[in-house]
């Protein structure tokens, strides 16, 4: 790879992961916090009016990874501003700056929630569903797409969408991380009725995706979901995490409806959301243009997601 690359969002949790990865160690990277791998760091604020003029000289492709992240149970009125902020009005002006500076292409991670909260009926989401945004998160990423579409056509720079479920993996934080905490108190959960299924992507598969991405032909202007390719439900999840770190989960069944109740009372409307909702992925697309394919199992990738200690000292 001699591509220059430019990276944002380098400290976050797939940026650091990211940056891990061979093709990545002489990136430049723009933020606000300085990233232990990569090449030359470049401390910027990324806005709607920064001049991004010099960093821009020679580089060719840009991985834009930095936002504002989904907080659980956001107030709407108060926060999509703060949202459109980084996700939309930053994102864009990276973006045009990118265009008239040369770069040839400008991968986007964005996210499933741009389609939506939830999928129903044993139906997928698919690259080409109509966007339904229905938080200021998603509002914020889906109006990136649409101008960084319009960018594309009126342009000649290509521009690449992926759009990732959960992202779990070493230092996955959110809910991923309380099922993983609920697991370790070994106590019983109720959760044995829940029948659901969702698709989820390690920072294992999605990384290998992006590396795909930098160059590969097919990718230009396109849109990409991606997970492991291998759904399961939140009893099905909690019994593999259990698994792998050693520990076994008891579940025992209790009526969703109760659940909801009890986690509403709490304020954790959103964490019964996607406890108990379904929210599957088609990526047939992303398979059949890239000629790609998961690389990485759930299992072996979620032995990451616990401190090698534990797993060490739970599988003696």
């Amino acid at each position: 790879m001699t591509s220059k690359i430019l990276i944002t969002g380098g400290t976050g949790f797939l940026g650091s992961a990211l940056l891990k990865n061979p093709l990545f160690k002489d990136a430049l990277i723009i933020g606000r916090t300085p990233t232990i791998e990569g090449g030359d760091f470049f401390k910027v604020s990324l806005d709607k009016s920064t001049d991004y003029t010099e960093i821009l000289s020679g580089v060719e492709i840009i991985v834009h990874m930095a936002a504002r992240a989904h907080i659980m149970d956001d107030i709407f009125e108060d926060n999509l501003e703060k949202y459109r902020n980084i996700n939309t009005h930053a994102t864009l002006n990276l973006a045009k700056q990118a265009a008239i500076n040369g770069v040839k292409r400008f991968i986007f991670i964005s996210s499933i929630k741009v389609l939506g909260e939830k999928t129903e009926g044993g139906r997928s989401f698919t690259n080409s569903c109509p966007l339904n945004p229905q938080d200021p998160y998603s509002i914020s990423k889906s109006e990136a797409e649409i101008g960084l579409k319009e960018l594309a056509k009126n342009t000649n720079i290509e521009v690449v969408i992926i759009r990732p479920p959960l992202i779990y993996g070493k230092g996955v934080k959110g809910n991923f991380a309380r099922l993983l905490k609920l697991t370790k108190l070994s106590i019983p959960l109720p959760f044995g009725s829940i029948i659901n299924k969702r698709s989820l992507v390690s920072v294992e598969n999605i990384v290998s995706l992006i590396s795909t991405c930098l160059t590969h032909p097919n990718a230009a202007n396109e849109v990409f979901l991606v997970s492991d390719d291998y759904d399961m439900s939140t009893p099905e999840l909690l019994k593999l995490i259990g698994k792998v770190g050693g520990y076994k989960n008891i579940l025992f069944k209790c009526p969703t409806s109760l659940i909801r109740f009890l986690l509403t009372l709490i304020g954790k409307l959103g964490f019964y959301e996607r406890l108990c909702g379904s929210m599957q992925l088609d990526i047939t697309h992303t398979k059949n243009l890239l000629n790609w394919t998961p690389l990485f199992s759930p299992e072996d990738c979620m032995k990451n997601c616990w401190p090698k200690k534990i797993t060490e000292r739970k599988n003696r």
